[in-house]
């Protein structure tokens, strides 16, 4: 099973893999497909969309969003960038390719994102699965909730070097 899979920011030349993902009910119920998110996170100077690929081909999709626009979600938006819409494409999932996207996560974001000091995703409460997958990778489950439009959320934390609580204070005085 080749999990060989890299991060790299949106190039159009996924575009067409990308609007060509598919998911069944029970994941789409959780997640935006890349045709329903694209368009908005590309348009949005506080948005990232990227890409989780294999080869030359889109696997899978994520947004990462900063700015004050995280607030709904997060309230110590300085410092911080939310895990948005993350999916594998249906056709690609089984083969290891969340987990090893996940791994690269805090690498990719210290590359391209040198100030963040958290990563913060929301994953819905009856979302077992993606619970699991991030939880393995490292993010902390630190009681946080908050109501989704399709039920309560865990907002789970990753911290960036240092621990979560010397990143708030540091992020305090940016």
């Amino acid at each position: 099973m080749n999990t060989a899979v890299f991060l790299c920011l949106y190039e159009e030349k996924y575009k067409e893999d990308l609007l060509a993902f598919e998911l069944p009910p029970e994941q789409a119920a959780f997640t935006g497909l890349p045709e329903e998110t694209l368009s908005e996170a590309l348009a949005n100077p506080d948005k990232s969309a990227v890409v989780i690929a294999r080869k030359e081909q889109a696997v899978g999709f994520f947004i990462l969003h900063r700015g004050e626009g995280i607030a709904d979600f997060y309230p110590n938006t300085t410092g911080a960038i939310l895990l948005r819409a993350f999916l594998i494409n249906y056709a690609s999932q089984g083969q290891g390719l969340a987990r090893a996207a996940m791994e690269q996560l805090p690498g990719f974001i210290r590359t391209h994102f040198p100030l963040v000091r958290e990563i913060v995703l929301a994953v819905n409460a009856r979302n077992i699965a993606a619970a699991s997958l991030y939880s393995r990778a490292g993010f902390l489950d630190k009681g946080l909730r908050r109501s989704g439009h399709k039920g309560p959320q865990k907002v789970l934390q990753y911290g960036l070097g240092g621990t979560l609580a010397e990143v708030r204070s540091a992020s305090e005085f940016m």
